[in-house]
């Protein structure tokens, strides 16, 4: 199913638009290799870039246990993210389809 805006362009519907834009987020192994591992945060976009599932992945693999923690409590963010925006999404859309 596709809307049709006035200028006569064709979107898909505002739900689906929303589910595209979480499945973008839950993608992280692309990010993994795409990043390029960076430690550190900068602004130029053609520098490797911080991300938090790259140091994620990074302190998980470590043998240090405070690292090891640390992952654990980046999931936990990225998780209580996902699910505010789940939510948020619902309460805003509860009245509009």
């Amino acid at each position: 199913m596709t809307m049709v805006r006035s200028d006569g362009k064709a979107r898909p519907p505002r739900p689906r638009r929303i589910v595209a834009g979480h499945a973008v987020l839950g993608e992280t192994a692309p990010l993994l290799f795409t990043a390029l591992s960076n430690q550190f945060w900068t602004s130029d976009l053609a520098q490797p870039m911080a991300s938090l599932p790259v140091t994620i992945f990074k302190f998980a693999m470590s043998p240090y246990e405070n690292w090891q923690k640390l992952a654990w409590a980046g999931v936990f963010l990225i998780t209580l993210g996902v699910l505010l925006l789940n939510i948020l999404a619902r309460v805003f859309l509860r009245n509009r389809h």
